[in-house]
């Protein structure tokens, strides 16, 4: 076999593997839209659950999530870009910051129920925040962090460094170096970071188990101490836990589809955001 002919093996066989996993995305996205939308009502989306979840609408388990993933954001995005700022522009490479960024990297692929246990023994029992949106998403931004500050640092790295040099030879800090010239250029990479975490932060079910979600509470939060539906649990619930499994089905896609929607919505925002940053920031 001659190179012309590995060559075009090698890139048939990528390219199968790439049409490969689109179709079976597509697939299962295609089955969620098509088996979810009938559900899909205003009556779905506005009223309160009944029957365990087996009857009326989602919109506590709606609030629910969106506040979990807003306090999430709140607590782990600016502590993540600080982080990441820190090491990437003030830390010297040595061996501490070696051991940190390894501590960082392992961090980020501990298994999320690990997460769950210590935000149930650190902010749910011994800060004695109880099961509530504050100890969710406090623990939500502890399992998030990692990711923030791996892909922010990265792109605070990729700037060149003829920015920073150029900046302070006119005479600005090194602050408002960081601040007016690479974090703008820098922003696009990070919003990455933000759509990572929020995909993670809204589909996770061990942590918000032991932290914050509730098998049934059809009422909407009023404080950050009290206890919420999710639309992961939620979806867990119905599938698995309610006596008639079977009979929900429409329900199970509903309140799937309206969580892909969820995920897509932050997504599209942080999106946005990059888009912007990246024309206006050409270099």
């Amino acid at each position: 076999m001659n190179k012309k002919a590995k060559e075009k093996l090698v890139l048939w066989s990528l390219r199968l593997t790439v049409y490969l996993v689109v179709f079976v995305i597509g697939t299962i996205l295609f089955d969620i839209v098509i088996k979810g939308f009938s559900t899909i009502s205003w009556s779905f989306l506005t009223e309160f659950p009944r029957k365990s979840g087996a009857e009326g609408g989602i919109l506590p388990v709606i609030v629910g999530t969106l506040s979990l993933i807003t306090g999430t954001l709140i607590f782990g995005f600016p502590l993540g870009i600080a982080t990441s700022i820190y090491l990437s522009e003030y830390a010297t490479n040595n061996r501490f910051t070696q051991l940190v960024r390894l501590a960082i990297s392992t961090l980020a692929g501990v298994p999320s129920i690990v997460f769950g246990l210590f935000g149930l023994g650190l902010f749910v029992i011994y800060l004695d925040f109880g099961a509530s949106i504050l100890a969710g998403s406090l623990t939500l931004a502890c399992m998030i962090l990692p990711t923030i500050i791996v892909t922010c640092e990265e792109s605070l790295q990729s700037i060149p460094n003829s920015f920073r040099e150029g900046s302070m030879a006119l005479g600005a800090t090194k602050w408002q170096t960081i601040y007016k010239v690479v974090l703008p250029y820098a922003v696009p990479g990070m919003m990455t970071g933000s759509i990572l975490g929020v995909g993670r932060v809204a589909g996770e079910t061990a942590p918000v188990l032991l932290t914050v979600a509730a098998f049934f509470l059809p009422t909407l939060p009023s404080s950050v101490y009290d206890q919420i539906m999710v639309l992961p649990y939620h979806l867990y619930v119905l599938a698995t836990q309610h006596p008639e499994a079977s009979k929900v089905l429409p329900m199970q896609y509903g309140t799937a589809l309206v969580l892909l929607n969820i995920v897509l919505g932050f997504s599209l925002i942080a999106i946005l955001i990059r888009s912007y940053f990246r024309k206006k920031y050409q270099w």
